[in-house]
């Protein structure tokens, strides 16, 4: 090829960005165009680096990475997104690919898995590991069901029950997110009321036992 495939880097710490821009860079065909370290950053800067592929963490504060997500497809609708988290791929994968993306790859993959990942979702495929790849057609064809209960929950609600399995306050869940405090009450409501939990203390245990279980 002519030219080298552009990959905009979002993540919201500085040191995984480097590494992420040192890694893309050692290959021949990809070169790293620009670097956001949140969602209201990315929207400013992303469009007039002009990139060929967005590289996304889903756990950034304020607006996150699936806001982003659905932000960038209808500002940029064909712009490839692979998104590279921490979080369960089974719980996130799914809504990660309704929300637009094309890919899903979690963190403690080997770095050539993550450049495989590139390529195949800047070439128009879509990149899942083997066993999501598998859910995600079962899904689709109904013959798999709902593994937890946390998967009915919406995916704002979903990030404010992580955070408070985190066993972070209200007030500070709605610092995190900047969000109103009374916005997040209401989100802890319909969870309570999604998971049947008779009140925020029920919450807050079942929230907390889930995050021991569950990779952050």
């Amino acid at each position: 090829m002519n030219r080298k495939w552009k990959v905009f880097l979002v993540d919201d710490h500085g040191v995984l960005r480097q590494g992420m821009r040192r890694l893309i860079e050692l290959e021949k065909d990809f070169e790293v165009c620009g670097d956001a370290e949140s969602s209201s950053d990315a929207l400013k800067k992303l469009p007039a680096s002009k990139p060929d592929v967005a590289l996304v963490d889903i756990g950034l504060k304020g607006m996150g990475g699936l806001d982003l997500i659905k932000a960038l497809k209808q500002r940029l609708p064909k712009l490839p997104i692979l998104v590279m988290s921490m979080f369960e791929e089974t719980l996130y994968a799914e809504r990660a690919l309704r929300a637009g993306a094309t890919g899903y790859i979690m963190k403690h993959e080997p770095a050539d898995k993550v450049i495989e990942a590139l390529r195949r979702v800047v070439t128009g495929n879509t990149y899942l590991s083997g066993i999501m790849s598998e859910r995600v057609l079962n899904q689709l064809s109904g013959s798999t069901p709902v593994l937890s209960p946390i998967e009915v929950l919406s995916d704002r609600e979903l990030e404010v029950f992580r955070l408070l399995g985190k066993g972070l306050k209200p007030s500070e869940v709605a610092s995190e997110l900047q969000l109103s405090v009374k916005t997040v009450e209401t989100y802890r409501d319909q969870i309570k009321i999604k998971l049947k939990l008779a009140n925020a203390s029920e919450l807050a245990q079942y929230a907390i036992a889930w995050a021991r279980n569950t990779p952050q």
